[in-house]
């Protein structure tokens, strides 16, 4: 008993010292002088666990075997970089959207697409000569993208064109050809080889994220009418690659200046 009330007489000044301690604490100034740190480095050794490798390996193994499965031969190396209105890639990826996305869209609305545009910085990979896999539609494509189909007037068709001509980027375009004047304006403009009519609907082909005015595509958020494919671009390119064994070259000169 007398042990008891000795060890709730030390408790009490315990607590009484921690509380007195925390209120003078409190009460003090403090200033930031300096900040420390140093790096510490993660390596792919220090970080694997041999349970959860050994667990996850079969998995890892399974979807490199899909992912490097060769789907087509590209006759060479197509790239963004090459090409002041238009790339290699640019037209192939355009012109296959409109081919696959066609398909699908014909099937669903008896309705062709007649052009396609995409956006420049939307490819993210070469397309490099020799072996075409599933890896490589991934890494050409990694986001989510899916394609739809936007029913546009003429005058948005025009918008299009105004707007090609003030980024100056080769962005992915099938299906329409145009001059640039010595005015900077669009002339000449075909579409399906018949010339713009302002009072017709075209059906446009295109992503969901310019769809909804991504970069600045406003004259995408004028359309009458929208249709979502549910056909991720990635997908499409993959679809696309399983049914050609030799991917062709686009040669065609789709934007010229006068």
């Amino acid at each position: 008993m007398v042990k008891l009330k000795k060890y709730n007489g030390f408790l009490k000044l315990f607590v009484i010292f921690l509380t007195l301690f925390f209120i003078f604490s409190c009460s003090q100034n403090y200033n930031l002088t300096k900040i420390e740190g140093k790096q510490l480095p993660v390596t792919e050794k220090d970080s694997q666990t041999p349970e959860i490798e050994n667990f996850i390996k079969p998995y890892r193994d399974h979807i490199n075997k899909d992912l490097d499965n060769v789907l087509a031969y590209c006759p060479e190396t197509l790239d963004k970089s090459t090409g002041k209105w238009q790339t290699s890639i640019g037209n192939l990826m355009a012109d296959i959207c409109l081919q696959k996305g066609n398909q699908v869209f014909k099937t669903r609305e008896k309705k062709d697409i007649d052009l396609c545009f995409l956006n420049h910085g939307g490819i993210r990979a070469i397309l490099p000569k020799g072996n075409v896999t599933t890896r490589t539609a991934f890494e050409i494509m990694p986001f989510e993208n899916k394609l739809v189909v936007l029913a546009l007037k003429g005058d948005q068709i025009l918008e299009m064109t105004d707007y090609i001509i003030k980024e100056k980027k080769p962005h992915p375009l099938a299906g329409m050809t145009f001059t640039i004047s010595k005015e900077n304006t669009a002339k000449n403009i075909q579409i399906q080889g018949k010339p713009l009519d302002t009072n017709k609907t075209y059906y446009v082909a295109t992503n969901d994220y310019l769809a909804n005015g991504g970069d600045s595509m406003n004259f995408f958020l004028k359309a009458v009418q929208k249709y979502d494919l549910n056909y991720k671009l990635r997908n499409v390119l993959i679809d696309y690659f399983k049914d050609v064994d030799t991917i062709p070259v686009p040669k065609d000169i789709r934007i010229t200046e006068e």
